[in-house]
């Protein structure tokens, strides 16, 4: 989107709650998940249709258009997820649609795209070239062109998922950051009820964090994992968006991003596209109570996750703490100090003596006597 154009479109929190009233008739909730060796909860965008929360924001543009009266032919450039997220709703509408992808999109997207009826183009070896070519054709022949990130419906559509996750009622939100477009729709929708936003983004394809510390500077983002977020320039009407209401934004390296994408697989059992597992990578360096990552994609080669299978081996969890066991014996220290002097017992009870007891004690006195000679020849030191 031009930057002028930009400065003079706005998108709101209203604007959210109107795309989740024309979404809601097409597009299911998707399920929330907890993850216990993570910590944390996870929004499941990877089962959503075309598996991809992309659907959300192209669907509620097409439908917003026809509101409008707009039925022309809509052209996207995407790296995967958008193009097969417009390539659906224009099949479920009825309404023709145009795709330019890079050369360098996985096949499984490119394969997704073609099955939903859509017209793709492949050209360029980046989305920002792809981007440009997509432009070109839209100029030349009058088609709509629909940014995969930067354009007011399409945020709104893809605030929907902020709206899924408000029942959960978390302090923490991660999002993966390409464009903007999922991060600016989260924040509309979730920073009025008080959650903290945090976004994701891989080290050196970091193109809004550096934007939004006042680095405008263009270049070539690496290669990387996360293809779906690999952006050159980000939105305009995203980055106004983020500037005044994102509240922080993690860089995540390329390896962790890997043993994320692993663990998910083999933990979780969650298959994620890279760009899918970046919030989650990031999770480990948030703090929060009630933390949700947005799993954003499962549209990952079949090929790229079997070598990720064969090739990474993530660390072994760490044990969890047992605290309930310490507070228990804190608890009730006065009353095992009463049973063992009732009990004539002198000897230092285990931690796992102590809880028996104390719980014994709770329920009836009367057992409490009997409980610590029961107990002392297998547990007592």
């Amino acid at each position: 989107m031009d930057s002028d154009v930009a400065g003079s479109v706005s998108v709101t929190a209203a604007d959210v709650l109107a795309a989740q009233a024309r979404l809601r008739r097409y597009l299911n909730p998707t399920p929330l998940h907890y993850a216990e060796r993570f910590g944390c909860w996870l929004k499941l965008e990877n089962l959503q249709r075309t598996g991809s929360y992309k659907v959300r924001g192209a669907m509620n543009a097409l439908l917003a258009a026809r509101e409008r009266g707009d039925l022309r032919p809509t052209i996207a450039a995407s790296a995967g997820n958008h193009a097969q997220g417009l390539a659906w709703s224009a099949y479920r509408l009825g309404m023709q649609a145009i795709t330019v992808m890079p050369r360098c999109a996985p096949e499984t997207k490119i394969a997704g795209v073609a099955h939903w009826g859509a017209t793709v183009r492949l050209h360029g070896d980046s989305y920002d070239e792809a981007k440009a070519f997509a432009a070109e054709l839209a100029a030349q022949n009058n088609y709509r062109l629909l940014s995969a990130f930067d354009d007011p419906d399409v945020i709104a559509g893809q605030g929907t998922v902020g709206l899924e996750m408000a029942s959960l009622m978390p302090d923490v939100v991660l999002v993966p950051i390409g464009g903007g477009g999922l991060a600016s729709g989260v924040v509309l929708a979730l920073k009025s009820q008080g959650v903290r936003v945090v976004g994701a983004q891989v080290e050196n394809v970091d193109s809004m964090a550096r934007a939004l510390r006042g680095d405008f500077s263009v270049r070539e983002p690496a290669a990387t994992l996360a293809d779906g977020v690999r952006v050159k320039e980000p939105g305009t009407l995203t980055q106004r968006v983020l500037s005044e209401l994102l509240d922080d934004v993690v860089i995540v390296r390329e390896a962790e991003l890997r043993e994320t994408l692993v663990r998910l697989a083999l933990e979780e059992h969650v298959i994620a596209e890279g760009a899918g597992a970046l919030a989650l990578a990031a999770g480990r360096r948030v703090a929060g109570k009630r933390k949700c990552a947005v799993v954003s994609g499962g549209n990952v080669d079949a090929g790229v996750l079997a070598k990720l299978l064969c090739d990474v081996r993530p660390r072994p969890p760490r044990k969890p703490r047992r605290r309930v066991q310490e507070a228990v014996v804190v608890e009730f220290t006065p009353v095992l100090d009463e049973a063992a002097a009732k009990a004539g017992v002198q000897a230092r009870l285990r931690p796992a003596a102590a809880i028996a007891i104390a719980a014994a004690s709770l329920r009836t006195t009367a057992v409490l006597p009997a409980a610590v000679p029961a107990l002392s020849e297998e547990l007592l030191t």
